[in-house]
């Protein structure tokens, strides 16, 4: 089977550089219609020029795709929305949406400013949720919709010097299971990217025989795979290298511990049976847990819930 994506219009964030830019033009090489969107800034954010936007833009033209270029700032939900209209105007639909801008300011949470731990989370957090807001009205009505947002390891597993970011890309795993849960009836999948390659954003951290082998076009096809019409959804997806994974975030069977008269005494003691792996599970929803805990305290206490 060959994965296409001839007639559908895709919006790319981040998209003039690295692994922005390998999106687009993956994408595009498929038979997608791009709006290449890059702020065109440093990567602490400052600064801005459309310029690396229309390159690859200009790129995907010369190989007889189609693709306009577009420089939105993502924290303003006005200029998303410009751009959206923009891309309705010309082409008459989203169908994708591929969240990938992003920028760093890293320092330890000790010499870090507020200033910088607000501005990173308002580009990958609140970005995200402008550039979603802007596409999701359009998607429900054409009951047609794939987006993909990005975390990354240092938001699942944390990573030194990055309070700032991880805490948005964690954010992204929270968006992603609400969204997923709201957009089923209306065939709006959500995904989640967790990435990892050789990029500016990570320029120098990686050892030279290790780069060599991040290149951010590695990473490309799972994203494709993510926003593609047969795309799984509410799923976190780790690439790197041409390596894929997923991330599954699972919990413990409950451990009843006498109700009202427990204490902080018998969860110390009981620790070992609460943090026991053995029987995990991963739940769909939010009330799943409410509803383990409930009927294993009903079970302990002889209680028969209602059906």
């Amino acid at each position: 089977m060959t994965i296409r994506f001839d007639n559908r219009v895709a919006i790319v964030t981040g998209g003039g550089n690295g692994l922005g830019r390998q999106h687009c033009l993956q994408l595009a090489a498929r038979g997608a219609k791009v709006v290449v969107n890059d702020l065109g800034g440093a990567v602490d954010g400052s600064g801005g020029s459309i310029s690396a936007a229309e390159a690859v833009a200009e790129e995907i033209r010369k190989s007889g795709g189609e693709a306009i270029s577009n420089g939105a700032d993502i924290t303003r939900l006005d200029q998303v929305e410009a751009m959206v209209a923009e891309a309705k105007s010309k082409w008459g639909r989203i169908d994708i949406l591929v969240n990938n801008a992003g920028i760093l300011r890293d320092k330890s949470f000790a010499k870090m400013t507020m200033d910088d731990f607000k501005k990173v989370v308002d580009v990958h957090l609140f970005g995200t949720a402008n550039c979603t807001k802007a596409v999701w009205e359009t998607m429900r009505e054409q009951n047609y919709g794939r987006i993909m947002l990005t975390s990354s390891a240092s938001g699942i597993y944390g990573n030194f010097g990055q309070s700032n970011y991880g805490a948005a890309k964690a954010a992204m795993i929270g968006l992603m299971n609400v969204l997923h849960h709201e957009g089923a009836k209306n065939n709006i999948r959500v995904n989640t990217l967790a990435p990892t390659a050789a990029t500016r954003m990570l320029d120098g951290l990686f050892p030279e025989q290790v780069a060599a082998l991040m290149g951010p076009e590695l990473v490309t096809p799972g994203v494709l795979f993510l926003v593609s019409e047969n795309a799984p959804s509410k799923t976190i997806l780790g690439a790197g290298a041409g390596c894929f994974s997923v991330v599954h975030i699972y919990e413990t069977p409950a451990v009843f511990l006498g109700g009202a008269g427990a204490s902080v005494d018998d969860v110390a003691a009981n620790w070992s049976r609460i943090s026991n792996p053995a029987g995990e599970t991963a739940l769909d929803a939010a009330f799943g847990q409410t509803g383990k805990f409930a009927a294993a305290a009903a079970e302990a206490l002889g209680v028969k819930l209602g059906g």
